[in-house]
């Protein structure tokens, strides 16, 4: 993130107002998929309960990048959201530059630090000081299946990179498009992480991505990992370039397609449209990464709007963190685990 951008856009905080109404929360999202909806409506109904409107400001776009361009515009303009979605370092780099609200009032008599695992702290927190709550834990390398699909080709789950390739083969030669996927960075990305850690597991995995060891980012592994991604790409069909993950979820679900690699919020989109676990569909480790898990977490960073927190805003931060919401919001996400229940689980 460009420092004089950041700059600037921290100095409008501070001599802005917002548009905001009392007792409403603006919150900028990207969940505009049917399954996500179906979540976020967990949120604003808790927070209706307590009277408190809620401000839908959602912005297409699964991986969030068309949404971080809407807030840069929106807080250069001296007007931030209430409460905006953020994965991992657009987190921190916010709050390098001053921008998100102290929320350690609230972290504080509600214990954060006891229940939150400490892998989504080194997010949540910044000198010390929380600035934003975790909604989830999203496990990202999962293969999606048609089991209509699978059963009429005779195709068992593959186990193995191997086994992956016959089966894709096989849906190949049926004339079916083998794997549904968009052509979107992120998209890209998310498979691309199955694929390494399955070519060469979770040790060349850290040295890579973790450690950027460059011998380990030239080695032959690596080019096999490329290889590898070369074999997935001749097995999409001709209009997978800009296609959202949702679209491609649903090529699974219509039976247009045998598989599809995306993180476990795709069971949202299966949910929605009521199919059923291994009777309408299947879900099963990316092969060859069955004895790990590569996750993500969605948090709802708060932007300073004063010197101190927002009673809405603080009314949103113990929602999200509260058992029975972080319950009933994953189960209809599609998350692998709730936030707060990661530390257990994993």
């Amino acid at each position: 993130m460009r420092k004089l951008t950041m700059m600037t856009a921290a100095a409008a905080l501070m001599a802005a107002s917002t548009s905001v109404q009392a007792e409403d929360v603006e919150v900028l999202h990207w969940w505009t998929s049917g399954g996500e909806a179906a979540a976020l409506n967990v949120l604003k109904e808790d927070l209706q309960g307590q009277g408190i409107g809620w401000q839908d400001m959602p912005v297409a776009g699964g991986g969030g990048t068309q949404a971080m361009t809407v807030l840069r515009a929106r807080v250069t303009s001296g007007n931030p959201p209430t409460a905006v979605q953020m994965l991992g370092f657009d987190i921190l780099d916010w709050a390098g530059e001053g921008a998100l609200a102290d929320l350690n009032i609230q972290a504080g008599l509600e214990g954060w630090d006891d229940v939150v695992p400490e892998a989504l702290q080194q997010f949540a927190k910044h000198d010390g000081k929380w600035v934003s709550a975790p909604v989830n834990v999203h496990s990202t390398n999962w293969v999606w299946a048609n089991k209509a699909i699978l059963d009429e080709l005779g195709i068992a789950v593959p186990t193995t990179w191997d086994e992956f390739v016959a089966a894709l083969e096989k849906v190949k030669a049926s004339g079916k498009t083998p794997i549904a996927h968009g052509g979107q960075a992120w998209q890209d990305a998310t498979v691309f992480d199955a694929v390494a850690m399955s070519t060469g597991g979770p040790e060349f995995y850290k040295k890579a991505f973790i450690d950027l060891d460059e011998d380990t980012l030239g080695s032959d592994t690596m080019k096999e990992a490329f290889d590898r991604m070369a074999v997935i790409r001749s097995h999409v069909d001709d209009n997978f370039s800009g296609r959202d993950w949702n679209l491609a979820t649903a090529m699974v679900i219509n039976g247009d397609a045998a598989f599809q690699m995306m993180g476990d919020w795709a069971k949202g989109e299966f949910l929605n449209a009521d199919k059923k676990p291994d009777t309408d569909f299947l879900c099963f480790r990316f092969p060859g990464t069955q004895d790990q898990v590569t996750f993500n977490a969605d948090q709802f960073a708060m932007f300073a709007q004063g010197k101190e927190v927002g009673k809405e805003q603080a009314a949103l931060a113990t929602a999200i963190l509260s058992p029975s919401f972080q319950s009933a919001f994953n189960v209809v996400k599609g998350s692998c685990v709730d936030a707060l229940s990661f530390a257990r689980n994993f």
